[in-house]
Parts: C-alpha cells; sequence; structure tokens
C-alpha cells in the first residue's frame, strides 16, 4: 500500500500548480536534458516526441493534473491508467524512478531558482513524486503480471 502524502505536502505542492502551468515544459524539458545523459533511459523514450517539443507538453500537462488534483487522486485513475500502460509498452522498469527523480528536482530548482524552489518545496516534490511512482511501479507490476503468456 502507498503511504499517503502529507498534509504539508499536498498543500505545497497544490500550491505550486500555478507556477507549473507558466513553467512546467521548461521544468520537463529542462528534465529531459539532465535524463539523457544516460544513453539506456534515452532508449526507452520516441526521439522524435521529444523534438518536437509533445513528451515535454505531456510530461508537463501530466505534472500539473497531478499539482491540482493532489487532494482528489481519484480524478487521476484514467491518466495513471494510460500512464502505466505507455510505461509497459516501452519497457519502463521499477530501476528508472530514481533516475527520473534524480532529473526531475533538480530541473524544477534549475528553471525556477532557488528562491521559488526552495528545499520545502523540493522536498514536497519528492515526497509526491515518490507516491505516485510508487502508485505506477505496483500498477505496471499488474500490468506486466497480465501481460505473461499463460503457461499451458
Amino acid at each position: 500500500m502507498t503511504k499517503p502524502l502529507s498534509p504539508q505536502s499536498i498543500a505545497i505542492v497544490k500550491a505550486t500548480a500555478p507556477v507549473l502551468v507558466q513553467h512546467g515544459v521548461a521544468i520537463t524539458t529542462r528534465m529531459y536534458e539532465r535524463l539523457f545523459v544516460d544513453a539506456e533511459i534515452k532508449a526507452l523514450f520516441d526521439q522524435a516526441a521529444q523534438a518536437s517539443g509533445e513528451q515535454p507538453r505531456r510530461l508537463a500537462a501530466a505534472i500539473v493534473a497531478f499539482a491540482q488534483n493532489v487532494d482528489n487522486l481519484q480524478a487521476l485513475e484514467g491518466a495513471v491508467q494510460r500512464m502505466a500502460s505507455r510505461h509497459v509498452a516501452t519497457n519502463v522498469k521499477p530501476e528508472h524512478y530514481p533516475k527520473v527523480a534524480e532529473a526531475l528536482l533538480p530541473a524544477i530548482r534549475d528553471v525556477l531558482g532557488a528562491e521559488a524552489a526552495t528545499d520545502e518545496v523540493l522536498a514536497a516534490w519528492g515526497e509526491a513524486y515518490w507516491f505516485l511512482a510508487d502508485v505506477l511501479i505496483h500498477r505496471e507490476a499488474q500490468l506486466y503480471v497480465d501481460a505473461q503468456p499463460l503457461a499451458v
């Protein structure tokens, strides 16, 4: 079972939603720049969608939706299912999630600066990231099991 987010983290994440609307694509673009220094991770992504800006825009929209609904996660069930299905289709594994966190959280500070992306804000987003990652990892594990052929 996924550990619930703290009320303080929920409040901080929700409060940052307007900033993410404004700077989300810049943050996700920077995150991918950081992430793609790892060729193995880069190979998991559709590079045409990266070059066109589609993938950074999609991820930014997902992050904004998460921030806006962090106190009503049932509203995100369809999006989580689609994301988990896409991750399974592209062979995303639990060991990839720490690398994304290591790229995303510094990207937030890179774009917003240390005054806006304080340690408190990054800690809240770190907690929120791992909460969502845990949800996705568990859902993806089930999808991987479901995709296995039945033994005869």
